[in-house]
């Protein structure tokens, strides 16, 4: 019995004197700092991204985030949701505008100044957050002079929230103004200039900063740095975000739907058509665009399907091309209240003359062509539709058309008489590639 308590003793006290060593070990493994890096535009996804983050950060324990920043700016929506993140997050959110040559415009102005701390490094700027339309042009004066005072009034907000020197971020604003890295920190925009990520934990170790739950002593040194990375999701919306790719899903999306419709039953144009499109419509989510350059681009395959059901010389493909034209250019253009902190978003040009050539030569020569040939080129065939049955697709007023089994055909209503969509008609001649038919037999 008393080898066994000596026993006991012994392996306690052994058990005893690990327990600093597993919880110093275990301090040492949690001891990190998280970075997460947005390059680009400023964007739901960004803004996801960054949110992201900082619940990460706050579950980890993190000792801090390093946001490192470059962005030509970006929507206001997105703006404000990184701003808010940063205002109320719980761990401290240093801002580091970096590398060389990199820079924090107009959106990128906003959250740089919302950050615990922010941070440029030598070689870069921050500023220029003048209101301008979603395609760079300059405002009508009054709804410039509105746009201005709200996103000045954004302006100060964060920078009295953060101790900042409102006179020269509200410049930013409403004189374009911009800084270089050395003249932010000489205005007391920024708090510290850093060459690279060892200077600025070494320049922040020790500070303190305010965040929702008090008073935190940043101690920097000696720490794990861990990426937050972009997901696999974030990195396919991002690749979406792209004006040129957006316009190109849609235009593709719209062609397949209009095959589909050219040829019932198809069905692998159509389901492609459908992803296209849905895809084209979680792009645009990601970005301000314009429902008029939607509209006007669907108007153009209305026109380019009536084109090729009526044996006409064209204008309605001319028509369907010009309705094309104007949707692209319009798509990306701002009617509204503008943004404080977008950059300027278009489609290329030669994007725009590229699919509109590619499309008119496609409908008014290529597929016309199939359609037109099909319909002539055996007159055996079209024979074999007499006393065939089919269904009223447009309505016959006299004039309209039917569908055969899965092809849709010019028709006239023998009688003169209007048959209404979905009646079941009876062709009693072929002229051409037009059928006459009469209403079909109970």
């Amino acid at each position: 019995m008393r080898r066994f308590l000596a026993l006991s003793a012994i392996l306690l006290g052994f058990g005893g004197s690990l327990v600093p060593q597993f919880v110093a070990s275990a301090t040492a493994q949690n001891a990190h700092i998280n970075v997460i890096r947005i390059k680009g535009d400023i964007n739901p996804i960004a803004a996801g991204h960054l949110s992201r983050g900082i619940e990460r950060s706050v579950k980890e324990d993190a000792r801090l985030v390093v946001v490192i920043l470059n962005t030509p700016g970006g929507m206001l929506s997105a703006t404000r949701d990184m701003v808010e993140k940063i205002l109320n997050s719980d761990v401290p959110v240093v801002v580091y505008v970096s590398p060389p040559g990199a820079q924090a415009a107009s959106a990128g102005t906003f959250v740089t100044a919302a950050a615990h701390l922010a941070v440029m490094a030598p070689g870069t700027n921050i500023g220029a957050a003048t209101p301008v339309g979603s395609s760079g042009e300059d405002l009508p004066k009054t709804l410039a002079s509105k746009a201005t005072q709200d996103a000045a009034a954004f302006i100060r907000s964060v920078a009295e929230q953060r101790g900042r020197n409102t006179k020269a971020l509200e410049d930013t604003v409403l004189n374009a103004r911009s800084f270089s890295a050395s003249e932010a920190l000489e205005s007391k925009i920024i708090d510290l200039m850093a060459e690279d990520m060892t200077e600025l934990l070494s320049l922040i170790d020790g500070r303190s900063v305010t965040t929702t739950k008090g008073s935190v002593t940043l101690a920097t040194r000696d720490v794990e740095l861990r990426d937050i990375d972009v997901n696999l999701r974030e990195r396919f919306l991002n690749f979406l975000a792209n004006p040129n790719i957006a316009f190109l899903l849609l235009s593709l999306g719209s062609l397949g739907v209009l095959m589909e419709f050219l040829h019932p039953g198809a069905i692998f144009p159509g389901v492609l058509g459908a992803i296209f499109l849905i895809l084209a419509f979680v792009a645009l989510g990601n970005m301000p665009f314009n429902w008029a350059g939607v509209a006007l681009m669907g108007l153009a395959m209305i026109l380019f399907f009536f084109e090729l059901q009526a044996p006409g010389i064209g204008f309605l493909g001319v028509g369907g091309a010009i309705s094309f034209l104007l949707g692209a250019f319009l798509l990306f253009a701002n009617f509204g209240p503008p943004s404080p902190t977008m950059p300027s978003i278009r489609v290329s040009l030669w994007v725009i003359l590229g699919v509109a050539a590619s499309l008119l030569a496609f409908f008014l020569f290529f597929l016309r062509a199939i359609v037109v040939s099909r319909r002539t080129a055996l007159p055996s065939e079209s024979q074999k539709l007499l006393g065939q049955t089919g269904v009223v697709k447009t309505a016959l007023t006299p004039s309209g058309t039917v569908q055969m089994a899965s092809e849709l055909w010019s028709a006239v209503a023998e009688l003169g008489e209007a048959l209404g969509e979905g009646e079941e008609v009876k062709v009693v001649a072929v002229e051409g590639i037009t059928l006459r038919v009469v209403r079909a037999k109970e």
